[in-house]
């Protein structure tokens, strides 16, 4: 199912994990492991924030996606289902 996730951690963790230099190995092994087609970094509400648009093959997926942000971002976490315009014609199709 495509997913969207998104990343939102504070400055104190985000700063220490730029300075010890693992923030970009984090992201890789995101990007290496789930082969996103979309990925955005950007500030939110005084926050970092990543962003994400990739297939989780099922839910059994959601801790290999989640715990490495847990617990090297201090992040909060959100999934959630989304659909691209050909998926939305589809579904319509099927709705009506």
């Amino acid at each position: 199912m495509r997913t969207m996730l998104k990343v939102v951690f504070p400055a104190s963790a985000g700063n220490k994990v730029i300075k010890d230099g693992s923030l970009p190995k984090l992201v890789e092994a995101f990007v290496k492991k789930f082969k996103p087609e979309a990925a955005y970094f950007f500030p939110s509400n005084g926050k970092r924030t990543m962003l994400f648009v990739f297939e989780m093959p099922d839910a059994t997926h959601i801790p290999s996606v989640a715990e490495p942000f847990f617990s090297g971002l201090e992040a909060d976490l959100s999934l959630t289902p989304v659909m691209n315009l050909e998926d939305l014609k589809a579904g319509l199709k099927k709705a009506m």
